[in-house]
């Protein structure tokens, strides 16, 4: 079995990752850290646990020596203190998935490999040590953008909008994810100035250097609690079927992204691992339409996906997560 340690297990994130590894077949939870809530019963804040956490408890201590992987679900900032202030201690064959931004770009300053699986499957795989996982914005969006940055044919432009639902704010509550505010409401944040923006011109310079189009994008908060949903266009004159073929040979051997001809909508992968596509070519505008659960696809279930990786299991391990159907 594969023992596991996570820091910052209070959070959505780590809620949804406690979920799935104590589901997982081949992993056990050997503790999970929590400074505000230790000696508490995992499920005293998870709620949704009850009944399958076997009275596990968070704990004050981080016993390294004890785990084969640590998943980070820290604020940002946070598991780039961690690491600085306990590299003495950090077994050189331990494993770990960090779940926030803190080293998402790969800048020569940390080992870590940026870990979205559709993109880096192969690194993962061949060295992978330490996973930088991708934001929950920039998975949507890259999903849509790789099998075209890949073969030269993105625009000298590209324009993003997305809405996500509110628990991508976190758990810690705020003026903007207050209930009252949030719902039945729409709001505009960090118009083109997303920090997700950053990992994402960094695929496109990777897939094709020296085509690196201006990426415009607009995020919004939705009224609803997860999933996000993103549209990315630009002028082009493919043809969606061309396109859509590109997109089916890329993503033909990936579990996880699946290319549609109907629109999707968000009832369609909340509570899975899914990403569906959809493309459409309108008057000169190509446009593909991207739908993922931004704490499973977009955070969590992305980190069990890179953990399947790494140990060299199958990366569905864990999981085959359905949608509900209504």
């Amino acid at each position: 079995m594969i023992k596991a340690g996570i820091i910052g297990g209070a959070g959505y994130t780590a809620g949804e990752l406690i979920r799935l590894l104590l589901n997982h077949p081949d992993v056990e939870i050997r503790w999970i850290h929590s400074s505000s809530h230790a000696g508490h019963e995992i499920d005293s804040v998870h709620q949704g646990l009850i009944g399958e956490t076997n009275g596990l408890r968070f704990s004050s201590e981080t016993p390294l020596e004890d785990i084969d992987v640590l998943f980070f679900c820290t604020p940002h900032g946070e598991s780039r203190k961690w690491m600085e202030s306990h590299q003495a201690e950090i077994p050189v064959d331990l494993k770990i998935i960090d779940l926030s931004n803190d080293f998402r770009l790969e800048d020569g300053t940390h080992d870590f490999i940026y870990g979205l699986p559709e993109l880096n499957r192969k690194r993962i795989v061949r060295g992978g040590r330490y996973i930088a996982n991708p934001g929950c914005f920039a998975t949507a969006i890259q999903l849509a953008l790789l099998p075209l940055a890949k073969n030269g044919l993105l625009g000298n432009e590209i324009h993003v909008t997305g809405i996500t639902g509110s628990t991508g704010a976190g758990v810690k509550p705020s003026a903007t994810t207050h209930y009252s505010w949030r719902n039945d409401n729409v709001s505009v944040y960090k118009p083109f100035t997303h920090q997700h923006l950053a990992e994402i011109k960094q695929t496109v310079k990777q897939l094709h250097p020296g085509n690196e189009p201006a990426i415009n994008f607009l995020p919004f908060r939705g009224p609803f609690s997860r999933g996000i949903i993103a549209t990315v266009y630009f002028d082009s004159d493919l043809k969606a079927d061309e396109v859509k073929k590109i997109f089916e040979d890329y993503y033909d051997d990936h579990n996880f992204t699946f290319v549609t001809d109907r629109t999707p909508d968000l009832k369609d992968v909340v509570n899975t691992n899914k990403c569906i596509l959809h493309i459409e070519s309108i008057e000169g505008k190509l446009m593909i339409t991207s739908v993922i659960d931004n704490l499973l696809k977009g955070a969590s279930g992305t980190a069990v996906h890179n953990l399947n990786l790494l140990f060299g299991l199958h990366e569905c391990t864990g999981l085959k997560l359905k949608p509900s159907a209504y």
